[in-house]
């Protein structure tokens, strides 16, 4: 059983293992292919209205069949790895662990954001941004500059604490755990905030093109997985149907063909949290 654990708690080995595959995926030129999937998506949801990747319920059984494939890309590179999470209420400053050289590197420099250090600097020849917005063919980071801190726990408690998955209407003023950890347009909540204070590629329909989206998203999902199991028996997704513009119980999500909300509802089937 694949274990996610939390990266403060990675061992040197475990962190190059990580990197290492990670870089064998972008090499393939199968990196790519997510992030360009995560523009797509991103796109669609912002210029259609019909929420799939974001803004409503299925963001979060989205982004876990997102996680799901990439991580099982990493494990072709190499069985032993995993996505670790990185819980940004604890590890909440630009001296925290993960942006050490030798694991995600640090913030970019004044000049351009570009990242400098690390593994994915792209003066080290291993990270070109071919999926982009914009010309810059660099990684960009500029932590902590447009907001100041990250999420406190305090506000994952309150998230954590409320009883009910979503409401009416499923998007923009929609109250529940999903809204409040997702955010929305207007407010920036935990998952947003985190995305604005790391900035550069992270505040973009890119973001996956720097490595910490995984790292983020892991902690997202298993902010998830606890409230399920602090809340066994409230309603595990909502809108149980239908609804014409978010993804209810059992609509597929694009891109799978097969693939339903329902079908994520419980992670234990995939992989466990440490």
């Amino acid at each position: 059983m694949t274990v996610r654990k939390n990266q403060a708690n990675l061992t040197a080995a475990e962190k190059k293992a990580f990197v290492d595959a990670v870089l064998e995926v972008k090499r393939l030129g199968v990196y790519d292919e997510f992030v360009l999937a995560h523009r797509t998506r991103f796109s669609i949801d912002m210029n259609t209205g019909v929420y799939v990747g974001h803004f409503g319920p299925s963001f979060l059984p989205w982004h876990r069949k997102f996680l799901i494939d990439f991580e099982n890309e990493l494990r072709k590179v190499d069985a032993s790895v995993s996505i670790p999470y990185w819980d940004w209420t604890a590890d909440n400053t630009v001296g925290s662990s993960l942006w050490a050289p030798a694991f995600l590197g640090g913030t970019g420099r004044p000049l351009d954001d570009q990242v400098m250090d690390g593994p994915f600097a792209h003066s080290g020849g291993n990270w070109t941004i071919n999926v982009s917005v914009d010309s810059r063919p660099f990684l960009a980071r500029n932590l902590a500059h447009r907001v100041p801190t990250l999420p406190p726990r305090s506000d994952v408690d309150a998230a954590l604490a409320m009883p009910t998955y979503d409401s009416p209407p499923f998007r923009d003023g929609s109250t529940g755990f999903r809204s409040a950890l997702e955010g929305s347009a207007g407010y920036m909540s935990m998952h947003n905030r985190v995305h604005t204070w790391v900035w550069g590629h992270m505040e973009t329909s890119v973001s996956p093109n720097d490595p910490v989206f995984w790292l983020h998203h892991a902690f997202v999902d298993k902010l998830w997985a606890d409230w399920h199991a602090l809340h066994p028996t409230s309603a595990e997704y909502l809108p149980a149907g239908g609804t014409v513009d978010v993804i209810d119980l059992n609509d597929t999500m694009p891109p799978w063909p097969n693939t339903t909300p329902q079908d994520m509802l419980d992670h234990t089937q995939f992989y466990t949290y440490a």
